[in-house]
């Protein structure tokens, strides 16, 4: 009962309104565009998926590095939640978000094969909001990204931090947001690369999405532990085309969000 209470103590602390942080700590608007918040998943002991002798915290961070520049050269504001290969705790990824009053929250990982056996079948580029799901697959892949950043918490805990936030607005933006970026990263890359599968847009409950009070989706960008795209993953102009798709997924929500506001 009373890590079932810290833990409301915590959702509660981490998905707070913006507009109670002191604006001093925010700090005002530069004029360059929209504040985007890129994470770069796991960094430092966290090596997160392994496939070959690559590490995903290397990979991830990489393309973060590439939407960043992205993004810059399209008009955004960014904060990398890391820009070095250090580790940190889910409530310091989500909420630097809202600290930086950022418009989206995006998070970026790459996947992994639950066995050997299906390490050269499983491929593909998926994006992922925050949702409960009865999908067996979404289910393992969530529950192998949360592992990292829930040690200690007993079920009971993690269910009543995910039903505190399935509700309102967050959800049906952030499924719109993942939309757009899905789009555009497979688009972006199926015109440079063939045999690149689309897994499409699905619910799933990863933690690193609860505690950000604004649209936030996380995108796995392939199978590192898949020869063949991981040989793509390392590549340069592979990791541009995935970054490029985020960003003009990004701008294409925001700017459709612009039109249904009447901005």
């Amino acid at each position: 009962m009373k890590k079932t209470i810290y833990a409301i103590a915590m959702l509660l602390t981490l998905t707070g309104c913006v507009n109670m942080i002191p604006t001093n700590i925010i700090g005002g608007r530069s004029g360059n565009g929209e504040l985007v918040v890129i994470d770069a998943g796991h960094g430092g002991h966290d090596s997160g998926a392994i496939g070959g002798d690559q590490y995903e915290k290397t990979l991830v961070l990489q393309i973060a590095k590439k939407v960043k520049n992205s993004l810059q050269n399209r008009g955004y504001r960014v904060y990398l939640t890391r820009d070095g290969d250090r580790f940190l705790k889910l409530s310091q990824r989500t909420h630097i978000a809202d600290v930086k009053n950022a418009k989206v929250f995006v998070s970026i990982h790459a996947n992994a094969a639950p066995t050997k056996n299906r390490y050269r079948a499983a491929h593909g580029i998926e994006t992922y909001f925050l949702q409960k799901t009865r999908d067996a697959k979404s289910q393992r892949i969530a529950k192998r990204e949360n592992e990292s950043v829930l040690q200690g918490t007993d079920s009971l805990s993690k269910n009543v931090i995910i039903d505190s936030v399935l509700n309102g607005p967050k959800i049906v933006q952030s499924h719109k947001l993942a939309i757009d970026v899905q789009n555009s990263i497979v688009q972006g890359v199926k015109n440079g690369y063939g045999g690149v599968k689309d897994g499409g847009v699905r619910p799933a409950p990863f933690y690193v999405l609860v505690g950000a009070s604004r649209p936030s989706i996380l995108v796995e960008v392939g199978y590192i532990t898949n020869p063949q795209e991981r040989a793509r993953l390392f590549k340069s102009d592979y990791q541009k085309r995935i970054a490029d798709g985020i960003a003009n997924g990004i701008g294409r929500y925001l700017k459709n969000r612009e039109r249904e506001l009447g901005i």
